[in-house]
């Protein structure tokens, strides 16, 4: 479970707080919506369970199957089962996507099973193919390097490759809508609900309701100006996405 009481969170380089007295709670096996418009602090958030060094942490804490996760580095998070979904994916040069892929496996293989041999770049081409079939996408991109010039939609399907490589317990989409035309998403709503089940949970950031007729939340919370305002089951985001926000 992710538990976050009080959390105070601003800008590094801004003093204005951008996160005020933000508690909630995202337990495993259960699926969760955060929404509002835009500006309301739900990017924010979710960079700052990562640990984006945009964002300052001010007061508050944040526990992850009652440990604390303020203590743990980037890479140590994802290692605890933590995972993003970029708004905006970025592009990384330099960097093979196959190499990229395997240095992540590996790394989550090992700290699993440190008794299993890593997988050589070689075995690893090998046993990625069933993924690859899997999501259409042609094994030629694994020499392309990570995420340079793909489309919205490439990218969206090698972050659902990664997920499918690794596990994560905790999978945080922030607007995964953004930068797809409307089949796109529709499919990788689709591999999205697919990938959905008891072992795992997904936080779904978005003002775009489209997505929860694919993926059944159990909660939602509705942030505005940093905190929450609003909370409730699913009836809840029915509810906004018939009469607006304005209303509530």
């Amino acid at each position: 479970m992710i538990e976050i009481k009080d959390l105070k969170v601003k800008v590094a380089w801004w003093e204005k707080e951008i996160l005020k007295w933000v508690s909630l709670k995202f337990e495993l096996w259960k699926n969760y919506c955060l929404l509002w418009k835009n500006w309301s602090g739900k990017s924010t958030l979710s960079s700052f369970l990562m640990w984006h060094p945009k964002y300052e942490y001010i007061s508050g804490s944040v526990k992850l199957n009652w440990e604390n996760l303020l203590e743990l580095n980037p890479e140590e998070r994802s290692v605890k089962w933590l995972f993003l979904s970029f708004q905006n994916v970025p592009e990384i040069k330099g960097i093979k996507l196959s190499e990229y892929l395997r240095t992540i496996y590996n790394i989550n293989l090992k700290n699993n099973s440190p008794e299993v041999k890593e997988l050589s770049p070689f075995i690893f081409k090998r046993f990625i193919k069933k993924q690859l079939i899997e999501l259409d996408i042609n094994e030629k991109f694994l020499d392309r390097e990570l995420n340079v010039w793909f489309s919205g939609w490439e990218k969206r399907k090698i972050e659902i490759l990664q997920m499918k490589l690794i596990w994560p317990k905790y999978i945080i989409l922030d607007e995964i809508d953004s930068g797809l035309d409307l089949d796109a998403f529709r499919t990788i709503a689709e591999m999205l609900k697919a990938l959905s089940n008891n072992e795992n949970t997904l936080i779904i950031i978005t003002h775009y309701f489209k997505i929860l007729e694919f993926i059944d939340v159990d909660k939602v919370y509705v942030m505005k100006d940093g905190n929450i305002m609003k909370e409730g089951n699913s009836s809840l985001a029915k509810e906004i996405s018939e009469n607006g926000f304005n209303d509530l």
